[in-house]
């Protein structure tokens, strides 16, 4: 329906496809300075966009108010139910406020002119994929899925190259207080930025989470659901609130180890790749690293998470015929 609307209100001569579709949290301390839809290089291909609100402003959340550089309205308050479309162009440059309470949420739609860039036809390729090699056996081995590494990469005033700034998966995981560990060997003279897609762990101070997760957005994937999982988390990850007490220690037989030299050796070597600037990690993202970490309760989390996830994706293999009939799934029933 947001599809065809935008189709309507600037006239498209062609059907428009999905390029891209996002469901975002705005957590307190979360804003975006003005900016365009395409300011990238590798976003050129965005033409529209759509934001739909999920909650309001004043009552979900305080701060968080979208404005227009040009033109009007101004200032938009998001509210439930609420959808804002424009161009993704330089014509309708726009910035957020910081979230200053609560927690601010948002879908968002970019739409393309060109159907190379179709995100359905995308993921439909990729599930026929995971049919075809049987490898639904585990349900995250294609999910999720990265997108190009310049998306992930921030730097000052959008500066293109990697000589300052940090990788964003790494910099939110660092101001929470957690490190990646790569058990392989790594050839730092080489490109790293495939590095990140490949199986990893997480270090917490000087002990090693003996979870693995099939890539660094897993890891972030599965903290989303942690923050679901328990209502004093404040961001990725669990956390009971930040309170006054210091970081403790809780290794749990088969839950973490203490990191080797040569693991922590390897940790710096990443970070020195990925990490530029941690003062700017700590200015973009709120740091928790005096927040009490609850070990136990973390790997209740992700175990949960995964059963969740087996769910889901069996779901979405069986209901693969009807979104490549009818490019929607509207109500589907299983018959398991």
């Amino acid at each position: 329906r947001l599809k065809e609307k935008v189709e309507e209100t600037f006239g498209c001569e062609y059907e428009l496809v999905t390029e891209f579709t996002g469901l975002i949290s705005w957590s307190r301390g979360a804003s975006i300075g003005w900016h365009s839809d395409d300011n990238r290089p590798y976003l050129k291909q965005r033409d529209f966009t759509a934001v739909c609100y999920l909650n309001s402003y004043g009552k979900d959340f305080e701060g968080g108010l979208f404005h227009f550089q040009d033109g009007e309205p101004k200032t938009i308050a998001p509210m439930v139910g609420d959808a804002v479309i424009y161009t993704a162009d330089g014509r309708n440059t726009h910035s957020v406020d910081e979230v200053t309470s609560g927690e601010r949420l948002t879908l968002t739609l970019w739409f393309s002119r060109d159907s190379s860039h179709d995100e359905d036809a995308k993921l439909i390729l990729l599930l026929e994929e995971n049919v075809l090699h049987k490898s639904n056996n585990v349900p995250w081995s294609l999910l999720p899925l990265p997108a190009s590494d310049n998306m992930y990469w921030f730097s000052p005033h959008q500066a293109s190259n990697q000589d300052i700034g940090f990788d964003i998966r790494l910099g939110r995981l660092h101001a929470l207080g957690f490190d990646v560990y790569y058990s392989r060997d790594m050839n730092f003279g080489s490109d790293l930025s495939e590095l990140l897609m490949e199986p990893m762990q997480l270090a917490r101070r000087d002990q090693l989470l003996d979870h693995k997760f099939v890539n660094v957005l897993h890891s972030l994937q599965i903290g989303e659901y942690v923050n679901l999982y328990d209502e004093q988390v404040a961001q990725f990850y669990f956390w009971e609130g930040c309170k006054s007490q210091a970081f403790t220690n809780e290794v749990q037989s088969g839950k973490a180890v203490r990191l080797s030299r040569s693991q922590s050796e390897k940790i710096t070597r990443v970070n020195s790749v990925f990490l530029k600037d941690t003062k700017l990690v700590e200015t973009v993202f709120q740091s928790a690293d005096q927040c009490y970490f609850n070990l136990a309760t973390f790997s209740a989390a992700i175990t949960e998470w995964e059963d969740y996830s087996c769910k889901l994706h069996k779901e979405i293999l069986l209901s693969l015929p009807q979104w490549r009939a009818h490019q929607a799934i509207y109500s589907v029933k299983f018959d398991v």
